[in-house]
């Protein structure tokens, strides 16, 4: 069982308790000051009973411990303050953005903006600040697909059956 605990002022423990024939015994898992998703999987990856991150979170907050939201949110959090300084991102990205955050079905935002975001535009979304290392490595493994797939050789060229005359 995994627990967290308060070590020096501002420092955190992930410890897991196991019995054995001496006792009770604990070992930590990993030392924090901010539970981040880094430490979570570092704690699953060690531990011998891995904990939830649900669990874990809630631990830490028990113990008094920081949480650091979602990566989403701490980039949210980050435009908003770059905007608020007054930034504005690349007119393509906020409309990529405000597409995002709409609403699914799209009704309460004007017909105009609805054909402003084209389905294509939607789907690079992925890629939107990916690493050129990435990048280069989605393309390598597409290209070893396209070798990857069987050529058929064909006598003729596919069109309508022949008819063959009688």
């Amino acid at each position: 069982m995994a627990y967290v605990v308060a070590t020096k002022p501002g420092r955190f423990e992930v410890r897991e308790s196991a019995s054995t024939a001496s006792g009770p015994r604990s070992r930590t898992l990993a030392s924090f000051r901010e539970l981040t998703s880094e430490v979570v999987e570092k704690v699953q990856a060690r531990a011998a009973k891995p904990p939830t991150t649900e669990e874990l979170t809630r631990s830490a907050l028990k113990a008094g411990a920081p949480v650091r939201g979602p990566e989403l949110d701490e980039a949210a959090r980050e435009t908003l303050r770059l905007m608020a300084t007054g930034e504005r991102p690349d007119p393509m990205l906020r409309r990529l953005l405000l597409d995002a955050l709409s609403d699914e079905d799209r009704s309460d935002r004007p017909a105009a903006s609805k054909a402003r975001v084209s389905d294509a535009a939607r789907a690079a979304t992925q890629w939107a600040g990916v690493g050129v290392e990435e990048r280069g490595k989605a393309l390598s493994e597409l290209l070893e697909l396209a070798d990857a797939l069987p050529i058929r050789l064909r006598r003729h060229e596919i069109g309508f059956p022949r008819l063959k005359s009688a």
